[in-house]
């Protein structure tokens, strides 16, 4: 199976570039797409989901034309939105059952098999027949996968899935989605680095609508060892160090910033070598970006 995107764009009626040529191609397994808040994920998921058009460009899954072939594409999708609604006084096995319906799965008997054998996987048939209002958010969302997976889809896309869940519900989630990419095109589109180091063994990072990287994780990681320097500062150091060197990471740590810089010798006294992970790889590309924005800024001004 295999998902092609080519030179996807969409601009808005008020100027806005939400898509700027975004090429990606995406096969079987857990493929990350990360990037914060108002990257373009969203936006690329609902053109993937059939539910928004693009300006220009073009997207397949396994040569159907998702752009005007929408109806052959939703037959292949399983779509977890970032917020989608259920009836509060309704069980799961009842409004899972009533969407079995809307799929067009008629048959009584079928049809219970189907949604039993679902609850099971989403470890909700012992709460069958608790109203989803009394849902917790990661049951919500394990309710969410099972009516996604309704039609045995071969692609599955989850938007934001992990957000606001306690780190039990986080963990049920992501083994779960793990078992789903085993067999299909799973697409997880984050703001959460761990999610994607922990799941996906192919990923890209998206920010203000352009792909800053696509590749392994594990390759990324690699490309950065030796360049990574760590030193804990004081508060009123930090701007004298971001303006001195490339600071692609920081946080406090007992009080103190504990800031990561890139560089390919030791930027100086104090500086010790820090074993990278995908968090470095990640604000590496989304700090350069916006450093060489500014670089382009201050020329056109001058």
């Amino acid at each position: 199976m295999k998902l092609v995107i080519d030179q996807l764009s969409v601009t808005y009626p008020n100027g806005t570039e939400a898509l700027k040529n975004v090429s990606l191609e995406i096969s079987n397994g857990m493929f990350g797409l990360l990037g914060p808040n108002g990257a373009g994920k969203s936006t690329l998921m609902r053109i993937i989901a059939t539910l928004q058009q693009p300006t220009s460009g073009s997207a397949s899954f396994n040569g159907t034309n998702i752009i005007t072939q929408k109806d052959e594409i939703r037959k292949q999708l399983g779509y977890l939105p970032q917020e989608f609604g259920v009836y509060p006084r309704i069980s799961a096995e009842k409004l899972l059952s009533h969407l079995a319906i809307l799929k067009g799965i008629t048959n009584a008997g079928e049809r219970k098999d189907l949604v039993d054998s679902l609850l099971v996987k989403t470890n909700l048939y012992e709460l069958r027949k608790k109203s989803l209002g009394g849902f917790s958010g990661g049951m919500k969302q394990r309710f969410g996968i099972a009516q996604a997976l309704l039609n045995s889809p071969n692609l599955i896309i989850v938007d934001e899935p992990t957000a606001g869940l306690d780190p039990a519900e986080r963990n049920r989630f992501l083994n779960l989605l793990s078992e789903l990419g085993e067999n299909t095109i799973v697409i997880l589109s984050t703001h959460i680095v761990d999610d994607v180091r922990e799941l996906c063994t192919d990923m890209a990072i998206l920010n203000q609508g352009s792909v800053l990287y696509k590749g392994s994780p594990q390759k990324a990681v690699l490309e950065m060892e030796g360049k990574v320097w760590s030193k804990t500062i004081e508060k009123e150091q930090l701007m004298d160090y971001k303006i001195d060197h490339n600071v692609i990471y920081e946080k406090m740590l007992g009080g103190k910033p504990l800031i990561h810089v890139y560089s390919g010798k030791n930027p100086g006294e104090g500086f010790t070598s820090a074993i990278p992970d995908l968090e470095d790889v990640y604000f590496k590309k989304i700090t350069n970006m916006v450093s060489e924005r500014e670089v382009v800024f201050e020329v056109a001004s001058n």
